[in-house]
């Protein structure tokens, strides 16, 4: 259909790429582990709408355009990493709730629009963020990333012949595909690592390290981001 060929190996090497660690697994890992599945899977659509924005940017030739002209590739890939790093000090400042002292009332529940509803898999003493706030960081995380751009021009016009009726429709069908496959290992990484979690008890200041870590690891990402050249 559309000239697409050799689906087979498409979807085997497209959920090899997926399992690729990258800052999109980090995210994932580091939101299950310390709120729990829902907050993982939160992130995983934020990331999969970020893919579905490149699918469609690509599929219609905008994304091109990232591959043509080096300002736009470098304006995209800046702010890219600077919300990268931006988060990785986020995490790097995250600080555990303090403890109420005897006698103190005990404060009011926090509601669903402060933070969404607070996941059985959270780590106690660890203040949960909004379950939209975490969609919205791996949106970003994604959309803002240029090499993901650029890794589907390169990518699926493999798997497309060159004398397709409708290169763009065939563009769209695989990068749906691929996508689809993407939030299957993405969520079912949220579960594993959610559930990991859980039969470890991981403690609070476990938790904490855990997500300092992390925090590292998006600084250096996006360090290599912010140094990456277009190719």
């Amino acid at each position: 259909m559309y000239g697409i060929h050799d689906l087979t190996l498409f979807i085997v090497s497209g959920l090899l790429l997926n399992i690729m660690p990258g800052p999109d697994s980090l995210l994932i890992m580091a939101r299950s582990a310390t709120q729990g599945w829902r907050a993982g899977c939160a992130a995983a659509l934020g990331i999969g709408a970020g893919t579905m924005v490149h699918v469609t940017a690509a599929a219609v030739g905008i994304s091109a355009l990232l591959a043509t002209s080096a300002a736009a590739f470098s304006v995209v890939k800046w702010v890219g990493a600077a919300y990268i790093i931006y988060m990785g000090v986020g995490m790097l400042r995250a600080r555990l709730k303090p403890e109420a002292e005897p006698g103190d009332r005990p404060s009011a529940p926090h509601t669903s629009a402060e933070f969404g509803a607070a996941d059985r898999g959270s780590v106690p003493g660890l203040k949960p963020q909004a379950y939209g706030r975490i969609f919205a960081q791996g949106f970003l995380t994604n959309v803002l990333n240029p090499k993901v751009a650029l890794f589907f021009l390169a990518f699926v016009p493999q798997f497309i012949s060159a004398d397709s009726s409708n290169k763009a429709a065939a563009f769209f069908i695989l990068g749906c595909i691929f996508n689809v496959n993407g939030m299957l290992w993405c969520n079912g990484l949220a579960l594993f690592t959610a559930f990991a979690s859980a039969r470890l008890k991981v403690k609070p200041l476990v938790a904490l390290w855990l997500n300092r870590v992390t925090g590292g690891l998006f600084l250096a990402l996006g360090a290599r981001l912010a140094l990456s050249e277009q190719h």
